[in-house]
């Protein structure tokens, strides 16, 4: 028995650092934010040179996207945001993407090869891919990409990394005079 015991311990020491690395990754990546709380106002220059501030889009819904022309995830979900934008996109939905990169040139072949038709692109160089450190990313503190902030006029956060499909449902409740509008682009 005593042979078996130092194995027995061996294998909960295991298991017990392997539930301390699952854990701490679990909050690492937990979002700053929660629903129901403002989402932090941001000003940045759109590609053409025009001022924004995130404050301009208060009166709608807005899809704040984290992405990078260079993550497979995020690349993969364009393409369900350009249709989710050319069914309700305009006076009452808006997407904002900021793209944490490292090479300005991919990040603009990346949003027209997509179909990332809206209006709202910001460009965070980051020296780091793996720490996404950029103004914008840390003010929300962003751990992971594709990260999504779904904000109800007003500037709360109505959900966190909603799945594409419930927030065409969302969208589709939400925006009853818009239903069945599909944006020409």
């Amino acid at each position: 028995m005593s042979k078996s015991m130092p194995r027995n311990w061996q294998l909960m020491i295991l298991l017990a650092a392997a539930g301390l690395v699952l854990a701490g990754r679990y909050f690492y990546f937990l979002p700053r934010f929660s629903s129901g709380e403002s989402a932090p106002d941001f000003r940045a220059v759109l590609p053409g040179g025009r001022p924004f501030q995130l404050e301009e889009l208060r009166d709608r819904y807005v899809l704040l996207q984290f992405w990078g022309s260079w993550c497979g995830p995020c690349r993969s979900e364009n393409p369900a945001l350009a249709a989710l934008y050319r069914k309700y996109g305009g006076a009452e939905f808006e997407i904002v993407s900021v793209g944490i990169e490292r090479d300005t040139a991919r990040w603009e072949r990346a949003i027209a090869h997509d179909g990332m038709v809206w209006p709202y692109h910001f460009i965070e160089i980051t020296p780091s891919l793996r720490f996404f450190n950029a103004p914008i990313a840390n003010q929300f503190k962003i751990k992971k990409l594709p990260t999504l902030f779904l904000l109800r006029p007003g500037g709360a956060i109505q959900r966190i990394d909603p799945e594409i499909e419930a927030l065409d449902e969302l969208l589709g409740r939400e925006l009853k005079g818009n239903l069945g509008r599909e944006r020409k682009s």
